[in-house]
This record gives structure tokens, C-alpha cells and sequence, in this order.
């Protein structure tokens, strides 16, 4: 179901979006702004989903063990040469 809106775009915008429609790529001008904002809701959902993840993560990272600085650099070089010896490097 679709519905009637009215919105403001600029003179630059409403060139590009008749451009698009002129080249074939789209149907009509409506198509090319629902699929401008489809793809800005598919952007703010992954925005969101990975601010998600982050805050999760952080969450998790809070409520461990506290590592050094110096024990992570180690940690870190162990990690590294244990792929490189794993890849024969």
C-alpha cells in the first residue's frame, strides 16, 4: 500500500533524480525516492544493529577481567605469532 506525501528535495537533487528516471534506471521519480529511503532505512538499521553490538561488547569488556597495557601487547604478539606459525611465516 503506498502513500501520497509531499516533500521538498533541491534544484540539484530533482535533476539527478530525472536523470535517473531519463537513463531508464527508474520508473518514475517516486521510485527513485522510495529507493533513496529505503536505503537510508537499511543504513540506519545496520547503524544501529552495529552500535548495538558495540555497546554489548563493551558491556561485556566492563564487567571482565581488567588487563595491562603490557599484558594485552603481549597477549597481542602471542596471538600474532601463533597465526604466523600457523601459516608457516
Amino acid at each position: 500500500m503506498s502513500v501520497k506525501s509531499s516533500v521538498s528535495i533541491s534544484k540539484q537533487q530533482d535533476a539527478f533524480a530525472r536523470k535517473l528516471v531519463e537513463e531508464g534506471r527508474y520508473s518514475s521519480l517516486s521510485a527513485v525516492i522510495q529507493r533513496g529511503l529505503e536505503l537510508l532505512r537499511e543504513e540506519t538499521e545496520l547503524k544501529d544493529a552495529e552500535l548495538a553490538a558495540l555497546k554489548a561488547l563493551l558491556d561485556r569488556r566492563a564487567g571482565g577481567k581488567f588487563v595491562t597495557m603490557e599484558e594485552s601487547h603481549k597477549r597481542v604478539e602471542a596471538m600474532i605469532k601463533a597465526k604466523r606459525k600457523a601459516y608457516g611465516l
